[in-house]
């Protein structure tokens, strides 16, 4: 392999949700609905109202979007914006909770491709809406106490003032890495995802989840049904091209140096 300086890649930047870990269906949504029993609502969020209500990124823009369509005065009224706040600081402890719990597993590939990257000496960073306190529950039970430190860069939550589809996540994470966005590919599970991720100038590996499966990606760089694993290997496409096998650091590495041999 090239040496790291002269690679046309140099860092891998994570989505969470959806694309880490299948955390909205047994995650989220379970973690949402017991803070709405907690706080006395009726509001009970099946599979199915969560997978369309995912169209809306962020946990309190979620439950906004949701107390708008069954009452919106009440949506709107003094008050709404600190129970909202509130139900979203008990939905993360529950959620930390069922993590901790290990009631939310790693995709297939994603603990072998994030050793080996490092192994590689690809930096990692990770670009989400969900809050830190999410993230860190994650990579704690997933992979161990030290997981923190393998991630140059965690953007969560907040720390930008527009959420996914807005590329300013992935803009923020730039900045923190020192790197332009040819040598970094993003790697997310939705619609939203990649549109932040476009916006910012990035490459991107899509891997649908649970409730994106059915989705249009045809815009994505690469798309896969998994980062694969030795004996169930990934399939889908890259750069407009079928591929299957095991997303590795040398696979990434060889896709983006065909990339730029291919470009004029």
């Amino acid at each position: 392999m090239a040496a790291l300086h002269d690679a046309p890649l140099r860092a891998l930047i994570f989505d969470v949700d959806g694309t880490l870990a299948e955390t909205e269906r047994d995650g989220h949504r379970v973690a949402f609905n017991r803070a709405f029993a907690e706080l006395g609502l009726d509001w009970h969020w099946d599979e199915a109202t969560y997978g369309r209500l995912l169209e809306v990124t962020g946990g309190k823009e979620r439950m906004l979007h949701y107390w708008r369509g069954i009452d919106p005065a009440a949506a709107d009224a003094a008050g709404a914006a600190a129970l909202v706040a509130e139900l979203h600081r008990r939905k993360t402890r529950h959620y930390v909770d069922l993590v901790d719990a290990a009631a939310v597993a790693l995709r297939p590939g994603v603990r072998r491709l994030l050793a080996q990257a490092r192994e590689a000496g690809l930096r990692l960073a990770i670009a989400t809406t969900t809050t830190p306190d999410n993230v860190h529950a994650l990579l704690r039970a997933a992979l161990g106490e030290a997981a923190e430190g393998w991630f140059d860069c965690i953007g969560a939550g907040d720390i930008v003032p527009r959420k996914k589809p807005d590329p300013g996540i992935y803009l923020w994470v730039l900045d923190q890495l020192g790197l332009p966005p040819g040598q970094c590919l993003a790697f997310e599970d939705s619609p939203a995802g990649l549109r932040a991720a476009q916006g910012a100038g990035l490459r991107t590996v899509v891997t649908p989840g649970v409730y994106t499966a059915d989705q249009p990606f045809d815009s994505a760089w690469a798309l896969l049904d998994s980062l694969g694993e030795p004996g169930q290997p990934a399939r889908g496409r890259v750069a407009a091209r079928a591929w299957s096998g095991v997303v590795d650091a040398q696979a990434l590495q060889a896709w983006a140096a065909q990339e730029a041999v291919a470009r004029p």
